[in-house]
């Protein structure tokens, strides 16, 4: 049975799913052969590696809409995670620079369990992410706070209560604004490491913002900006330089060294984790995960650059 089959064979099982409360919950995911499983939640939490299985469902294709369902290459894992809009993708450009992410995947469990009335319920999460101390999240990516109406906010206090269970956490992510988002969408387009360089042009870069300095000014003095650039905004994603995210990315945007370059600690905008995530309506310092909407302009350097590995 393939993946595309997990949401029917869900449905047709779900009538052996016990009780709102913990010893009910239970979870239903595709494991590794492609066989759709589905057992007590306690159980799941501690045996499956959520992060390396594909969707229980597919994502929804929504007639009308700009963007649909598709892949993101992830710089953390190496792998694709399959992501069905656009503000999950930019939700993916947050946790895919945090330090402490280790892992990631797009809709692989889904949660039942019966509410008061004794009807039975489902809901699928669309993102999973595995932090390195072991702990997870499980969120969900709506383009507005009120996305999913009565369904959603009923849904969510009872995946808060499953994941605070296991020492997770679940969170409904909240937008970014426009401009912190444009940023992350441009540099994530350099995410690849062939956009570092060779190791003589990375350490170039890095003598060149040993001290902060312009954005180009730096560029120009590691070599032929064409060249370089590519390296300094590679460096910018993965937090071996920092710059503020909250302004426009431009030619003249001040870089500097991050204090956390070469230590595993994370880069302005991507902090180190602390095991859960927050809204967006905090400072990037006290702020862990949250995108959304991936609009805006690219920075203006010139025009001569193109983010690739999307």
């Amino acid at each position: 049975m393939g993946s595309k089959d997990a949401a029917a064979a869900a449905g047709g099982r779900s009538q052996h799913a016990q009780t709102d409360t913990g010893a009910g919950w239970e979870a239903v995911f595709v494991d590794p052969i492609g066989q759709v499983v589905q057992q007590r939640w306690a159980d799941a939490v501690l045996a499956v590696a959520f992060e390396e299985l594909e969707p229980v469902s597919a994502f929804p294709v929504v007639p009308g809409r700009r963007w649909g369902p598709g892949q993101w290459w992830s710089a953390t894992t190496g792998r694709h995670v399959s992501c069905g809009s656009a503000a999950m993708r930019a939700q993916l450009t947050v946790l895919d620079r945090d330090p402490e992410v280790v892992g990631l995947a797009g809709r692989p469990v889904r949660l039942l369990w019966r509410d008061g009335s004794g009807q039975v319920r489902s809901w699928v999460p669309q993102l999973f992410a595995r932090y390195r101390d072991g702990t997870a999240v499980l969120a969900d990516c709506p383009s507005r706070p009120e996305a999913g109406g009565d369904r959603a906010r009923k849904a969510a206090k009872v995946l808060k209560a499953a994941c605070a269970q296991a020492g997770w956490s679940y969170q409904r992510l909240e937008p970014l604004d426009e401009t912190r988002s444009a940023n992350l969408k441009w540099l994530a387009g350099y995410r690849h490491p062939r956009n570092a360089g060779r190791p003589p042009l990375a350490a170039a870069v890095r003598e060149a913002f040993a001290q902060p300095r312009p954005l180009l000014e730096g560029a120009e003095a590691a070599g032929d900006p064409i060249e370089v650039l590519p390296a300094v905004f590679h460096a910018l994603w993965h937090g071996h330089l920092t710059t503020p995210l909250d302004v426009p990315l431009h030619e003249r945007a001040l870089v500097s060294p991050s204090p956390g370059a070469g230590t595993g600690t994370g880069s302005e905008g991507c902090p180190p984790g602390t095991g859960s995530l927050a809204s967006s309506s905090a400072s990037a310092a006290g702020d862990r995960h949250a995108a959304n909407g991936a609009g805006g302009s690219a920075p203006r350097t010139g025009g001569r650059h193109r983010g690739d590995g999307r």
